[in-house]
């Protein structure tokens, strides 16, 4: 077929599955809609058909209300708004973000306060709150249903707006202004600079969406804020954000569990109210959805030459899909947090000196469960090397029984072996022990080192780090005042000891720094050519060309395409494969724990299609409106 038969048929086709040369894609808010006329550019300019139109709607509901009129055609909706969009107006989700490797198409529904506060999950009745929308996922309905489920919350004659109005000491609830309850549900609301738009549905009210909930407990109008697990990090810790945000940080503000506990802002993993599935892109029934996903898909993860990854996701990129690390990227010397030695730390005792070899039956400390330096990698290590033994991949119950005792601090202590809790001692009152948080005295990296210095434990996995941040005169912690580094000892693979100082030699794994991954046939001396020059010009914060390399405060954001704790990118030498990139003993760690990883595990939960996680929606949908 000649080329320009080719065309004609292409358009012909598309014309006929579309009934235009266009993709109507709805947008809510001014900046969306620039981003979305910035994506139908540079969609136009790399030949991407059909072209992007993009149509500017006051709200999720109005935009569902336009395509189901068939004035637009598609729209990104959370899961709250999918069920709806589906149930009400027959809209189909056709294509699911994906956010991680690790959380893949889904994301987290958490409680959020200050810290220093008292408000628990038990607490919560009288307090002052803070809701992305009347109906949205995060905001309204995980939490809303979680709380009736619990039993918490009770609704009398399916009058669910009356319930959570007289359960809460005042709220903001963007567009419930309409509703029976609006003095309560809007009280905390306050519109925008000029007053105008209190608790409307749209960016009109500034306590709106994720940022603005989280803004509505920063500013002191409510006591609790419900929103996505990365709401805070997005909003704390910058030098450019909205200056209501300027001068917020991530360490002032804790995660309430459902356990009625708290937890830091990171730990959104094990504290959280709920999983929540992606957002989404939905058309109309009569909208081909294979051509929704073809047109992204050919903007996106089939057009790019070079991505940058962490460990374990150059790991799968490199075992998986073959890509090679063409650069890497380099931090400061003083930088502790994103490259480092995963040690196992012990006393010096020539009476009492066993080997890695020799761990089974003793007493382990760890910084807490899931921790890569304190969990992953060693138990990987030690399940790799043939130590650790799992039945049926059960790691925990392995793990359980090849110490003697241990202290591993967790949130969800639900199936939680006791003996993986024995060692740990909780607060100065002895309350919320082995919890997973600073509550308990032996829980991070300086609380795992405190377990084996007490005598606790005999063995502590902890980063190369921790001891020298906790001797010498280096912390001024009364239980770390008079220790010396020279009296404790690593213990290395090869079955020998070492001093905490060669911990280059004597170590579990290096946590690699991330790396600039491009496929097989590309040449990696153009690609680490290109970022050498950049940044040259805009690697440096200080530099007066605009542009920097290694600064996300300007896009709200952290880590953007490379680590903002990078100071430069640099040649991978020898290490042109993944493996040789990531480290023998690194693999090594890693092959252990993933081995463990098998169905039925949170790697298959992590792969459940989107049905199946729309199904706690529609669940929860059936808590909050019963009588339907």
């Amino acid at each position: 077929m000649r080329g320009s038969s080719v065309a004609l048929w292409l358009f012909l086709t598309l014309r006929a599955v579309l009934g235009r040369m266009e993709v109507r894609w709805c947008t809510i808010s001014d900046p969306e809609q620039q981003k979305c006329s910035d994506m139908s550019k540079a969609f136009q300019q790399a030949g991407i058909q059909p072209s992007v139109l993009c149509v500017q709607g006051t709200s999720a509901d109005h935009c569902v209300q336009l395509i189901t009129a068939q004035e637009a055609d598609a729209i990104t909706l959370d899961g709250g708004a999918i069920y709806q969009a589906g149930k009400e107006h027959s809209l189909k989700p056709v294509v699911g973000e994906v956010y991680d490797q690790e959380i893949g198409t889904s994301y987290y529904a958490v409680a959020v306060v200050k810290r220093g506060s008292q408000v628990t999950i038990n607490t919560l009745k009288g307090m002052k709150s803070c809701h992305t929308g009347i109906n949205r996922t995060v905001g309204w309905n995980m939490p809303v249903g979680y709380l009736v489920e619990s039993g918490r919350l009770s609704v009398m004659g399916c009058d669910v707006l009356r319930a959570v109005s007289d359960y809460f000491g005042g709220s903001c609830v963007p567009g419930a202004g309409e509703t029976s309850y609006s003095e309560s549900l809007c009280r905390l609301c306050r519109g925008d600079s000029t007053g105008e738009g209190v608790c409307d549905k749209s960016p009109l009210e500034r306590y709106y969406d994720y940022s603005g909930a989280f803004r509505c407990l920063a500013e002191g109008a409510g006591d609790v804020a419900f929103v996505k697990h990365s709401t805070v990090l997005e909003n704390t810790d910058g030098k450019t954000l909205p200056s209501w945000g300027q001068a917020l940080l991530s360490q002032d503000f804790e995660l309430l569990c459902r356990d009625g506990t708290r937890a830091d802002v990171t730990e959104w993993r094990q504290c959280h109210l709920a999983r929540v599935p992606a957002h989404a892109v939905v058309v109309r029934a009569d909208t081909d959805g294979g051509l929704i996903f073809r047109l992204l898909n050919e903007g996106q993860a089939g057009q790019i030459d070079a991505v940058t990854l962490k460990g374990e996701d150059i790991y799968m990129a490199g075992k998986t899909y073959g890509l090679l690390p063409a650069a890497g990227e380099h931090y400061a010397s003083e930088d502790r947090s994103n490259s480092y030695f995963v040690v196992a730390v012990v006393k010096r005792n020539s009476s009492y000196a066993f080997t890695l070899d020799e761990l089974r039956g003793k007493r382990s400390c760890h910084p807490g469960f899931g921790s890569p330096a304190g969990w992953d990698i060693p138990v990987g290590a030690l399940v790799q090397r043939g130590f650790i033994r799992p039945r049926d991949c059960d790691v925990l119950t392995a793990v359980s029984e090849f110490f003697s005792a241990s202290c591993v601090p967790v949130n969800n202590p639900q199936n939680y072996p006791s003996s993986l809790c024995a060692l740990c001692v909780g607060d100065e009152q002895g309350r919320n022990k082995c919890v997973g948080n600073s509550q308990e005295r032996y829980y991070g990296y300086s609380g795992a080192f405190r377990c084996l210095v007490e005598n606790a434990g005999d063995v502590a996995f902890v980063k190369h780090t921790t001891v020298f941040d906790n001797t010498n005169g280096h912390s001024s912690e009364p239980w770390a005042a008079e220790l010396m580094s020279e009296d404790y000892e690593l213990l290395c693979p090869n079955g020998a000891r070492a001093e905490v100082t060669q911990f280059a030699a004597c170590n579990l794994a290096q946590i690699p720094s991330h790396a600039v991954m491009v496929r097989p046939d590309t040449n990696i001396f153009t690609v680490y050519g290109l970022l050498d020059k950049a940044q040259d010009l805009f690697g440096d914060d200080h530099n007066k060309n605009g542009f920097k390399m290694f600064d996300s405060s300007s896009y709200h954001g952290q880590d953007l395409l490379f680590k903002d704790a990078a100071v430069r990118v640099v040649p991978v030498g020898e290490k042109t494969t993944y493996r040789s990139w990531l480290g023998p003993d690194y693999v090594v760690a890693l092959e252990g724990m993933l081995s463990q990883q098998c169905s039925g595990t949170a790697t298959a939960a992590s792969r459940v299609s989107l049905l199946l996680l729309l199904l706690p929606l529609a669940l929860t949908a059936s808590l909050l409106q019963p009588c339907l």
